[in-house]
Protein backbone atom coordinates (compact mmCIF):
# COMPACT_ATOMS: atom_id res chain seq x y z
CA UNK A 1 0.00 0.00 0.00
CA UNK A 2 1.40 3.35 -1.01
CA UNK A 3 1.94 6.17 1.44
CA UNK A 4 -0.78 8.28 -0.20
CA UNK A 5 -3.37 5.51 -0.03
CA UNK A 6 -2.48 4.85 3.59
CA UNK A 7 -2.91 8.55 4.37
CA UNK A 8 -6.33 8.72 2.66
CA UNK A 9 -7.51 5.55 4.42
CA UNK A 10 -6.33 6.91 7.77
CA UNK A 11 -8.18 10.22 7.58
CA UNK A 12 -11.37 8.66 6.12
CA UNK A 13 -11.39 6.04 8.89
CA UNK A 14 -10.96 8.80 11.46
CA UNK A 15 -13.91 10.71 10.01
CA UNK A 16 -16.10 7.60 9.97
CA UNK A 17 -15.31 6.75 13.60
CA UNK A 18 -16.50 10.21 14.68
CA UNK A 19 -19.51 10.43 12.41
CA UNK A 20 -21.69 12.53 14.70
CA UNK A 21 -19.11 15.28 15.31
CA UNK A 22 -17.93 15.34 11.72
CA UNK A 23 -21.51 15.46 10.46
CA UNK A 24 -22.02 18.64 12.48
CA UNK A 25 -18.87 20.16 10.98
CA UNK A 26 -19.86 19.03 7.46
CA UNK A 27 -23.33 20.52 7.92
CA UNK A 28 -21.84 23.84 9.07
CA UNK A 29 -19.48 23.93 6.07
CA UNK A 30 -22.27 23.01 3.67
CA UNK A 31 -24.53 25.75 5.04
CA UNK A 32 -21.72 28.28 4.79
CA UNK A 33 -20.95 27.17 1.22
CA UNK A 34 -24.64 27.31 0.34
CA UNK A 35 -24.96 30.88 1.57
CA UNK A 36 -21.68 31.83 -0.11
CA UNK A 37 -22.63 30.31 -3.47
CA UNK A 38 -26.24 31.56 -3.33
CA UNK A 39 -25.52 35.11 -2.22
CA UNK A 40 -22.59 35.58 -4.62
CA UNK A 41 -24.83 34.37 -7.46
CA UNK A 42 -27.49 36.83 -6.36
CA UNK A 43 -24.85 39.55 -5.93
CA UNK A 44 -23.80 39.32 -9.56
CA UNK A 45 -27.34 38.82 -10.84
CA UNK A 46 -28.94 41.61 -8.77
CA UNK A 47 -28.03 44.44 -11.20
CA UNK A 48 -29.86 42.66 -14.02
CA UNK A 49 -32.83 41.76 -11.84
CA UNK A 50 -33.12 45.20 -10.27
CA UNK A 51 -32.59 46.85 -13.65
CA UNK A 52 -35.53 44.90 -15.03
CA UNK A 53 -37.66 45.99 -12.06
CA UNK A 54 -36.65 49.65 -12.44
CA UNK A 55 -37.57 49.58 -16.13
CA UNK A 56 -41.19 49.36 -14.91
CA UNK A 57 -40.81 52.95 -13.66
CA UNK A 58 -40.12 54.34 -17.10
CA UNK A 59 -37.27 55.32 -19.39
CA UNK A 60 -33.86 56.21 -18.00
CA UNK A 61 -32.55 58.20 -20.97
CA UNK A 62 -34.03 61.06 -23.01
CA UNK A 63 -33.02 62.03 -26.53
CA UNK A 64 -33.71 65.59 -27.66
CA UNK A 65 -32.32 68.03 -30.21
CA UNK A 66 -30.04 70.92 -29.18
CA UNK A 67 -32.51 73.15 -31.01
CA UNK A 68 -35.95 72.30 -32.38
CA UNK A 69 -36.56 68.72 -33.50
CA UNK A 70 -34.50 65.94 -35.02
CA UNK A 71 -35.09 63.24 -37.61
CA UNK A 72 -36.10 59.66 -36.93
CA UNK A 73 -32.98 58.48 -38.76
CA UNK A 74 -30.86 60.39 -36.24
CA UNK A 75 -32.68 58.69 -33.36
CA UNK A 76 -32.02 55.28 -34.92
CA UNK A 77 -28.35 56.18 -35.40
CA UNK A 78 -28.11 57.02 -31.69
CA UNK A 79 -29.86 53.80 -30.70
CA UNK A 80 -27.46 51.80 -32.87
CA UNK A 81 -24.72 52.71 -30.38
CA UNK A 82 -26.54 50.84 -27.60
CA UNK A 83 -25.88 47.12 -27.39
CA UNK A 84 -29.06 45.34 -28.61
CA UNK A 85 -29.15 43.14 -25.49
CA UNK A 86 -29.22 46.28 -23.28
CA UNK A 87 -31.91 48.13 -25.24
CA UNK A 88 -35.33 47.51 -23.69
CA UNK A 89 -37.21 49.97 -25.89
CA UNK A 90 -37.23 53.43 -27.45
CA UNK A 91 -40.31 55.56 -28.02
CA UNK A 92 -40.38 58.66 -30.27
CA UNK A 93 -42.75 61.54 -29.47
CA UNK A 94 -43.80 64.52 -31.53
CA UNK A 95 -46.07 67.18 -30.05
CA UNK A 96 -48.53 69.41 -31.86
CA UNK A 97 -51.45 71.57 -30.73
CA UNK A 98 -54.75 70.37 -32.17
CA UNK A 99 -58.40 71.14 -31.51
CA UNK A 100 -61.13 68.84 -30.21
CA UNK A 101 -64.61 70.37 -30.02
CA UNK A 102 -62.82 73.66 -30.81
CA UNK A 103 -60.81 73.29 -27.60
CA UNK A 104 -57.01 73.35 -27.95
CA UNK A 105 -55.28 70.22 -26.66
CA UNK A 106 -51.76 68.84 -26.98
CA UNK A 107 -51.51 65.79 -29.22
CA UNK A 108 -48.54 63.44 -29.06
CA UNK A 109 -47.73 61.29 -32.03
CA UNK A 110 -45.96 58.11 -30.99
CA UNK A 111 -45.51 54.37 -31.49
CA UNK A 112 -47.98 52.62 -29.21
CA UNK A 113 -46.09 49.32 -29.15
CA UNK A 114 -42.89 51.08 -28.09
CA UNK A 115 -44.73 52.95 -25.32
CA UNK A 116 -45.65 49.62 -23.75
CA UNK A 117 -41.93 48.87 -23.33
CA UNK A 118 -40.72 52.26 -22.10
CA UNK A 119 -43.76 53.19 -19.97
CA UNK A 120 -45.19 49.95 -18.57
CA UNK A 121 -46.61 51.87 -15.61
CA UNK A 122 -49.32 53.50 -17.78
CA UNK A 123 -52.79 52.39 -16.68
CA UNK A 124 -55.28 52.09 -19.51
CA UNK A 125 -59.04 52.03 -19.07
CA UNK A 126 -60.15 50.26 -22.22
CA UNK A 127 -57.61 49.10 -24.81
CA UNK A 128 -54.37 50.27 -26.37
CA UNK A 129 -54.79 51.73 -29.87
CA UNK A 130 -53.68 49.05 -32.32
CA UNK A 131 -54.14 50.76 -35.69
CA UNK A 132 -54.41 54.14 -37.34
CA UNK A 133 -57.30 56.49 -36.48
CA UNK A 134 -57.50 55.12 -32.92
CA UNK A 135 -56.70 57.45 -30.03
CA UNK A 136 -55.63 57.26 -26.39
CA UNK A 137 -57.05 60.10 -24.27
CA UNK A 138 -55.51 61.40 -21.04
CA UNK A 139 -57.90 61.21 -18.09
CA UNK A 140 -57.95 64.99 -17.55
CA UNK A 141 -58.77 65.62 -21.22
CA UNK A 142 -61.48 62.95 -21.16
CA UNK A 143 -63.12 64.57 -18.11
CA UNK A 144 -62.89 68.14 -19.42
CA UNK A 145 -64.30 67.28 -22.86
CA UNK A 146 -66.67 64.55 -21.64
CA UNK A 147 -65.14 61.89 -23.90
CA UNK A 148 -66.08 58.24 -23.43
CA UNK A 149 -64.69 54.96 -24.67
CA UNK A 150 -65.83 54.08 -28.16
CA UNK A 151 -66.88 57.61 -29.14
CA UNK A 152 -65.60 59.29 -32.29
CA UNK A 153 -63.68 62.56 -32.02
CA UNK A 154 -62.44 64.91 -34.72
CA UNK A 155 -58.95 66.41 -34.51
CA UNK A 156 -58.35 69.68 -36.33
CA UNK A 157 -54.90 71.04 -37.09
CA UNK A 158 -54.19 74.49 -38.51
CA UNK A 159 -50.80 74.73 -40.26
CA UNK A 160 -48.69 77.74 -39.35
CA UNK A 161 -47.86 78.36 -43.00
CA UNK A 162 -50.53 77.39 -45.51
CA UNK A 163 -48.93 75.74 -48.51
CA UNK A 164 -50.14 75.93 -52.09
CA UNK A 165 -51.22 72.31 -51.88
CA UNK A 166 -54.29 71.88 -49.72
CA UNK A 167 -53.62 69.84 -46.58
CA UNK A 168 -56.08 67.46 -45.01
CA UNK A 169 -55.99 68.93 -41.52
CA UNK A 170 -58.99 67.05 -40.13
CA UNK A 171 -59.04 63.40 -39.03
CA UNK A 172 -61.62 61.34 -37.16
CA UNK A 173 -60.49 59.01 -34.35
CA UNK A 174 -62.13 56.35 -32.20
CA UNK A 175 -61.41 56.57 -28.46
CA UNK A 176 -59.93 53.18 -27.57
CA UNK A 177 -58.52 53.92 -24.12
CA UNK A 178 -58.30 56.49 -21.34
CA UNK A 179 -54.87 56.97 -19.78
CA UNK A 180 -54.33 57.33 -16.02
CA UNK A 181 -50.83 57.87 -14.60
CA UNK A 182 -51.29 60.52 -11.91
CA UNK A 183 -48.88 62.73 -13.84
CA UNK A 184 -48.72 65.19 -16.74
CA UNK A 185 -49.41 62.39 -19.25
CA UNK A 186 -53.11 62.77 -18.43
CA UNK A 187 -53.11 66.19 -20.14
CA UNK A 188 -52.30 64.78 -23.60
CA UNK A 189 -53.97 62.78 -26.31
CA UNK A 190 -51.88 60.08 -27.98
CA UNK A 191 -52.26 59.06 -31.61
CA UNK A 192 -50.14 56.95 -33.98
CA UNK A 193 -47.21 58.88 -35.44
CA UNK A 194 -48.46 58.19 -38.98
CA UNK A 195 -51.77 59.93 -38.22
CA UNK A 196 -50.04 63.00 -36.77
CA UNK A 197 -47.81 63.20 -39.85
CA UNK A 198 -50.87 62.94 -42.10
CA UNK A 199 -52.63 65.61 -40.06
CA UNK A 200 -49.73 68.07 -40.18
CA UNK A 201 -48.23 67.16 -43.54
CA UNK A 202 -44.74 66.86 -41.99
CA UNK A 203 -43.08 63.46 -41.65
CA UNK A 204 -39.98 62.07 -39.98
CA UNK A 205 -39.59 64.74 -37.29
CA UNK A 206 -39.29 63.91 -33.56
CA UNK A 207 -39.33 66.26 -30.59
CA UNK A 208 -38.15 63.79 -27.97
CA UNK A 209 -37.42 60.07 -27.63
CA UNK A 210 -37.67 58.12 -24.38
CA UNK A 211 -35.16 55.28 -24.18
CA UNK A 212 -35.13 52.43 -21.68
CA UNK A 213 -31.72 50.76 -21.28
CA UNK A 214 -30.87 47.87 -18.97
CA UNK A 215 -27.36 48.75 -17.80
CA UNK A 216 -25.36 49.99 -14.84
CA UNK A 217 -24.91 53.69 -14.05
CA UNK A 218 -21.44 53.60 -15.61
CA UNK A 219 -22.82 51.86 -18.69
CA UNK A 220 -25.57 54.47 -19.06
CA UNK A 221 -23.07 57.32 -18.77
CA UNK A 222 -20.88 55.66 -21.38
CA UNK A 223 -23.81 55.32 -23.81
CA UNK A 224 -24.81 58.94 -23.19
CA UNK A 225 -21.31 60.24 -23.92
CA UNK A 226 -21.00 58.16 -27.09
CA UNK A 227 -24.34 59.37 -28.45
CA UNK A 228 -23.53 63.02 -27.69
CA UNK A 229 -20.11 62.67 -29.32
CA UNK A 230 -21.05 60.68 -32.41
CA UNK A 231 -24.49 62.19 -33.15
CA UNK A 232 -24.14 66.00 -32.77
CA UNK A 233 -27.75 66.63 -33.82
CA UNK A 234 -29.05 64.55 -30.88
CA UNK A 235 -28.57 65.38 -27.19
CA UNK A 236 -28.78 62.45 -24.75
CA UNK A 237 -29.33 62.96 -21.04
CA UNK A 238 -30.14 60.60 -18.20
CA UNK A 239 -33.32 60.65 -16.13
CA UNK A 240 -31.63 61.33 -12.79
CA UNK A 241 -34.50 60.32 -10.54
CA UNK A 242 -34.51 56.82 -12.06
CA UNK A 243 -30.76 56.21 -12.46
CA UNK A 244 -29.85 57.71 -9.07
CA UNK A 245 -32.48 55.63 -7.25
CA UNK A 246 -31.38 52.48 -9.07
CA UNK A 247 -27.72 53.06 -8.22
CA UNK A 248 -28.50 53.75 -4.55
CA UNK A 249 -30.68 50.67 -4.12
CA UNK A 250 -28.20 48.41 -5.92
CA UNK A 251 -25.21 49.59 -3.91
CA UNK A 252 -27.02 49.12 -0.59
CA UNK A 253 -28.39 45.72 -1.57
CA UNK A 254 -25.00 44.48 -2.74
CA UNK A 255 -23.38 45.76 0.46
CA UNK A 256 -25.99 43.87 2.50
CA UNK A 257 -25.34 40.67 0.53
CA UNK A 258 -21.58 40.95 1.15
CA UNK A 259 -22.09 41.64 4.85
CA UNK A 260 -24.35 38.62 5.30
CA UNK A 261 -21.85 36.44 3.40
CA UNK A 262 -18.97 37.52 5.63
CA UNK A 263 -21.00 36.95 8.81
CA UNK A 264 -22.09 33.46 7.69
CA UNK A 265 -18.51 32.48 6.79
CA UNK A 266 -17.30 33.72 10.18
CA UNK A 267 -19.96 31.64 11.94
CA UNK A 268 -18.95 28.64 9.82
CA UNK A 269 -15.34 29.05 10.94
CA UNK A 270 -16.39 29.22 14.60
CA UNK A 271 -18.52 26.08 14.30
CA UNK A 272 -15.75 24.11 12.54
CA UNK A 273 -13.13 25.34 15.02
CA UNK A 274 -15.33 24.29 17.95
CA UNK A 275 -15.92 20.85 16.47
CA UNK A 276 -12.23 20.27 15.73
CA UNK A 277 -11.31 21.41 19.25
CA UNK A 278 -13.67 18.79 20.65
CA UNK A 279 -12.14 16.16 18.35
CA UNK A 280 -8.60 17.06 19.44
CA UNK A 281 -9.60 16.89 23.11
CA UNK A 282 -11.24 13.51 22.55
CA UNK A 283 -8.12 12.15 20.82
CA UNK A 284 -5.51 13.43 23.31
CA UNK A 285 -4.56 9.88 24.43
CA UNK A 286 -4.22 8.77 20.80
CA UNK A 287 -2.05 11.82 20.00
CA UNK A 288 0.08 11.22 23.10
CA UNK A 289 0.59 7.56 22.17
CA UNK A 290 1.60 8.45 18.59
CA UNK A 291 4.06 11.04 19.81
CA UNK A 292 5.48 8.56 22.33
CA UNK A 293 6.31 6.05 19.57
CA UNK A 294 7.98 8.73 17.44
CA UNK A 295 5.26 10.53 15.43
CA UNK A 296 6.32 14.04 14.47
CA UNK A 297 4.26 17.18 14.98
CA UNK A 298 4.16 17.63 11.20
CA UNK A 299 2.54 14.20 10.66
CA UNK A 300 -0.11 14.89 13.31
CA UNK A 301 -0.79 18.32 11.85
CA UNK A 302 -1.00 16.82 8.36
CA UNK A 303 -3.54 14.22 9.46
CA UNK A 304 -5.88 16.68 11.18
CA UNK A 305 -5.53 19.21 8.34
CA UNK A 306 -6.35 16.47 5.84
CA UNK A 307 -9.53 15.63 7.74
CA UNK A 308 -10.56 19.28 7.83
CA UNK A 309 -9.85 19.91 4.15
CA UNK A 310 -11.67 16.74 3.13
CA UNK A 311 -14.70 17.98 5.04
CA UNK A 312 -14.28 21.39 3.40
CA UNK A 313 -14.21 19.83 -0.07
CA UNK A 314 -17.33 17.73 0.53
CA UNK A 315 -19.12 20.69 2.11
CA UNK A 316 -18.15 22.93 -0.82
CA UNK A 317 -19.48 20.44 -3.37
CA UNK A 318 -22.74 20.07 -1.46
CA UNK A 319 -23.04 23.82 -0.93
CA UNK A 320 -22.47 24.64 -4.61
CA UNK A 321 -25.58 22.73 -5.66
CA UNK A 322 -27.70 23.90 -2.73
CA UNK A 323 -26.46 27.48 -3.24
CA UNK A 324 -27.74 27.61 -6.81
CA UNK A 325 -31.09 26.19 -5.68
CA UNK A 326 -31.21 28.83 -2.92
CA UNK A 327 -30.38 31.65 -5.37
CA UNK A 328 -32.99 30.36 -7.83
CA UNK A 329 -35.63 30.27 -5.08
CA UNK A 330 -34.85 33.85 -3.99
CA UNK A 331 -34.78 35.13 -7.57
CA UNK A 332 -38.12 33.55 -8.50
CA UNK A 333 -39.96 34.65 -5.35
CA UNK A 334 -38.43 38.13 -5.04
CA UNK A 335 -37.79 39.20 -8.64
CA UNK A 336 -40.14 36.78 -10.47
CA UNK A 337 -37.26 35.81 -12.74
CA UNK A 338 -34.88 32.88 -13.09
CA UNK A 339 -31.09 33.03 -12.98
CA UNK A 340 -28.42 31.14 -14.88
CA UNK A 341 -25.78 28.89 -13.36
CA UNK A 342 -22.27 30.35 -13.24
CA UNK A 343 -19.96 27.32 -13.70
CA UNK A 344 -16.92 29.23 -12.44
CA UNK A 345 -18.62 29.71 -9.08
CA UNK A 346 -18.54 25.95 -8.34
CA UNK A 347 -14.72 25.57 -8.06
CA UNK A 348 -14.50 28.95 -6.32
CA UNK A 349 -17.04 27.82 -3.69
CA UNK A 350 -15.18 24.54 -3.13
CA UNK A 351 -11.83 26.33 -2.86
CA UNK A 352 -13.17 28.93 -0.41
CA UNK A 353 -14.78 26.17 1.69
CA UNK A 354 -11.46 24.32 1.89
CA UNK A 355 -9.57 27.51 2.79
CA UNK A 356 -12.12 28.54 5.43
CA UNK A 357 -12.06 25.05 6.94
CA UNK A 358 -8.25 25.03 6.94
CA UNK A 359 -8.09 28.37 8.74
CA UNK A 360 -10.68 27.20 11.27
CA UNK A 361 -8.62 24.05 11.98
CA UNK A 362 -5.33 25.84 12.58
CA UNK A 363 -5.85 26.72 16.26
CA UNK A 364 -7.23 23.31 17.39
CA UNK A 365 -4.52 21.47 15.43
CA UNK A 366 -1.82 23.66 16.93
CA UNK A 367 -3.02 22.65 20.39
CA UNK A 368 -2.77 18.99 19.34
CA UNK A 369 0.95 19.31 18.69
CA UNK A 370 1.47 20.61 22.24
CA UNK A 371 0.18 17.45 23.89
CA UNK A 372 2.76 16.03 26.34
CA UNK A 373 2.87 12.23 25.83
CA UNK A 374 4.12 11.51 29.35
CA UNK A 375 1.29 13.41 31.03
CA UNK A 376 -1.41 12.05 28.76
CA UNK A 377 -0.31 8.42 29.10
CA UNK A 378 -0.28 8.80 32.89
CA UNK A 379 -3.93 9.92 32.64
CA UNK A 380 -3.33 13.55 33.60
Amino acid sequence: MTKRKMYVRMITASLIRRRSRMLVALLAIAIGATILSGLVTIYYDVPRQMGAQFRNYGANMILTAPEGSFRREEMEAGLAIVTPADLVGATPFRYETVRIHEQPVMAAGTDMESVKKTSPYWLIDGEWPEKNEEILIGENIAENLNLKLGTTVTLNFTPENTAETLLDNTLDFTVKGILSTGGSEEDYVYIPMEDLEALTGISGEIDVAEVSISSTADGLNNYMEQINTQIPSVHARLVKRVTASETTVLSKLQALVLLVTVVVLALTMICVATTMTAVVTERRREIGLRKAIGASDASILQEFMGEGMLLGGFGGILGSGLGFAFAQFVSVHVFSSTITLRPLLVPITILVSIVITGIACLLPIKSATKVDPALVLKGE
